[in-house]
């Protein structure tokens, strides 16, 4: 009796994994979660981090700091710009 009621158990955990809409989840929500999160926090506090060691780089006197600037600003580019660079190469593929 135990062993039958651990087999269904498992079969029932199988399944709620295997097909998303038993699961009530899908995996494309679940990516579009993590594309959200990535372009609507991540990249623009790596820019501005980036932004703030570059510009403390610049008025330390360091040699580099033309270089480490010019980085950034390409940096905040990409990450303000991110949602933009998404929508575009998703409208190129659909």
């Amino acid at each position: 009796m135990v062993q039958s009621r651990k087999y269904f158990m498992f079969s029932v955990l199988l399944m709620a994994l295997l097909v998303p809409t038993v699961g009530l989840c899908s995996v494309e929500s679940s990516l579009m979660a993590v594309q959200n999160r990535l372009i609507g926090t991540i990249l623009p506090l790596a820019a501005i981090l980036g932004l703030v060691f570059a510009g403390l780089s610049f008025v330390a006197g360091s040699p580099n700091a033309k270089s480490h600037l010019m980085l950034a600003i390409l940096g905040a580019v990409v990450g303000f710009g991110a949602p933009s660079i998404v929508s575009w190469i998703q409208g190129l593929v659909h």
